[in-house]
């Protein structure tokens, strides 16, 4: 004898047996009771929730041989013969296999002749969305008034397919995908009928495969029994369907977040071993925080989350070490992992990247909050305590803070005697003020003797440039080893550019002319060769120019770690001042 598979050796034989339809069964058993049944009914949803079984049932009811009843007998010969599929007045037709109008034409042909045995004539389509635009429009006056002996029931996994006009005149029944808890509770009931040992564990692993689908689920169950026997393990359930153990599962959330990098690299590395898909590992992942999101959010689940109450309360304190924003912004890395999974030849490193970033994220600071302290700031009052939020035990990755430099009015009284800062470069045609004192790494500073030559030399230079800027610009790069009333001596570097250029009669005569415009006497102009920048000389104004723009930053930064809002603002974003920037002078002005 041959064997018969779970699917159909248990497929609903009565209204009653129908699991997770009951809106489908109770109105079909009220409209028999109350002798209003309908001509045509649409059955509409997923694959194995019901719908040729149901349209089989409600054949038999209407045409048991103990009358109209919501409950057939299913031992009377019309009973027996549709549930073999073999009665003589109960048609099924596979919408997928007479899609033309000629079908149609047979079978309407067929609907003028009264049932041989039976009160109606029962039409069955399966897959009816298949049928033709043609065959459709065959078909729309004989549903619209068909004979008194005549009910039609249309099954289709595609309703969207359907013409309106079929719509129109039939009954829509919408079967629902079958919750997880109740495919498990038949499942078990099976079980226990078959004499199996398994556990619930088991069985949730087996329907989660069927994903809502009762025909599904049989038939991963039919396998399991196959490979297993009578004694069914929870390893070898994971280990036949290959699917990800929910000890990983659970250890991988649980490593994220409590911030333990170590122990989510490990888990990633057991995945890999077990021989696991990284993606699916991480599309479980996503549906293990999306059930903590959920609980975190809502308290208690009810119908939302397809879990039991032992796993309810184990991810309910799991989940409360971290806020509903972290769990978001871990599910938005996870979503984002998953997509490049499916392209990229590494799945395992960006996984791992993933799972890092995760473990490693500093914890969201509400808007509120934030906005209650910058409130604070601006009216000057104490700042409100900052929110207790979980944190990760490695330190956050700095995040930059731009700020500008304040602005004088803003500054607190003891910032006015700070020393005013030096212009950025200095004025043409006069003096400019004295250099700063050069930080220890600065070339050495001139002998006495050149202190008054410094100003002769930054107004000639300045003098240079407002007439001949290149001159002008060659002169910013080489040293003033000699300024005096009608000497000039200049070094430069050997092998430089500079060199060569000054070298020249006619730059040198040029400089001769500038020099006796500037300085009112005729001057000697010699230009000497250095192998290295000279200890007795000034630097270049060029170098020079470096020094003061770095002492002018330094200062700025003081001034901006020193001020209150900035240190209330690092504070409170967690952050450090990477750049500070100095405003133009308009702004300041407007400021």
């Amino acid at each position: 004898m041959s064997y018969l598979v779970l699917a159909r050796k248990w497929r609903p034989q009565t209204f009653s047996d129908l699991v997770g339809q009951e809106h489908v069964s109770q109105t079909l058993k009220n409209a028999i009771d109350g002798g209003r049944v309908a001509h045509a009914f649409l059955f509409t949803g997923a694959r194995g929730v019901g719908k040729t079984s149901s349209a089989r049932i409600l054949a038999k009811a209407l045409n048991c041989e103990s009358g109209l009843t919501v409950e057939p007998c299913n031992t009377c010969s019309t009973c027996l013969e549709i549930t073999d599929g073999n009665s003589v007045d109960v048609f099924e037709i596979d919408g997928a296999s007479n899609t033309g109008v000629d079908d149609i034409r047979e079978l309407r042909d067929n609907i003028k002749y009264l049932p041989s045995r039976s009160r109606y004539k029962i039409f069955i389509i399966d897959e009816v969305h298949m049928l033709t635009t043609n065959a459709f429009n065959a078909l729309l006056k004989t549903l619209e008034e068909p004979p008194p002996h005549v009910k039609f029931i249309f099954a289709t996994t595609e309703p969207h397919k359907v013409p309106i006009t079929i719509l129109s005149r039939c009954q829509r029944f919408d079967f629902k995908r079958i919750a997880l808890p109740r495919i498990v509770s038949r499942l078990r009931f099976i079980v226990d009928q078959e004499g199996v040992q398994v556990s619930d564990e088991a069985l949730a692993v087996v329907a989660r495969k069927g994903d809502g689908s009762m025909r599904d689920s049989l038939s991963t169950l039919d396998q399991v029994l196959a490979f297993c026997g009578n004694s069914v393990s929870d390893e070898d359930v994971a280990a036949l369907l290959g699917v990800v153990d929910r000890r990983l599962i659970m250890e991988g959330c649980r490593s994220v977040l409590q911030a333990d990098v170590k122990g989510a690299l490990e888990i990633v590395a057991q995945v890999d071993s077990f021989g696991y898909s990284m993606r699916q590992f991480c599309q479980e992942l996503i549906g293990q925080l999306r059930n903590i999101s959920i609980l975190k959010a809502v308290g208690e689940a009810g119908d939302l989350l397809e879990l039991s109450d032992a796993e309810q309360g184990e991810l309910k304190a799991l989940g409360g070490q971290a806020s509903v924003q972290d769990l978001q912004r871990h599910l938005a890395i996870l979503l984002k992992a998953e997509a490049e999974m499916a392209h990229a030849g590494f799945p395992r490193l960006i996984l791992e990247m993933a799972l890092m970033k995760m473990a490693t994220l500093a914890p969201a600071i509400p808007v509120q909050e934030l906005l209650a302290r910058l409130d604070a700031l601006e009216k000057g009052g104490p700042l409100p305590p900052r929110s207790e939020a979980p944190r990760p035990s490695a330190p956050p990755a700095p995040r930059p803070v731009q700020h500008s430099a304040p602005a004088p009015q803003s500054a607190p009284p003891q910032q006015h005697a700070a020393p005013h800062r030096p212009a950025a470069a200095p004025v043409a045609a006069a003096p400019v003020a004295a250099a700063p004192q050069a930080p220890a790494a600065a070339p050495q500073a001139a002998p006495s003797a050149f202190n008054s030559g410094g100003d002769l030399w930054g107004g000639f230079v300045q003098a240079v440039k407002a007439k001949k800027p290149m001159l002008g610009g060659a002169l910013e790069e080489v040293y003033p080893v000699r300024v005096a009333q009608g000497v000039l001596e200049i070094g430069c570097l050997q092998g430089s550019f500079q060199l060569t250029r000054l070298q020249d009669p006619e730059q040198v005569n040029e400089l001769k002319s500038l020099a006796q415009g500037h300085f009112g006497v005729p001057t000697q102009i010699k230009v000497v060769a250095l192998n290295g920048p000279p200890t007795d000389a000034a630097p270049t104004l060029s170098e020079k120019k470096s020094l003061e723009d770095a002492e002018r930053r330094a200062h700025l930064r003081r001034e901006a770690e020193e001020h209150p809002l900035v240190a209330a603002a690092v504070e409170m974003f967690d952050g450090e001042i990477a750049e500070v920037q100095e405003l133009p002078q308009k702004e300041l002005a407007k400021s």
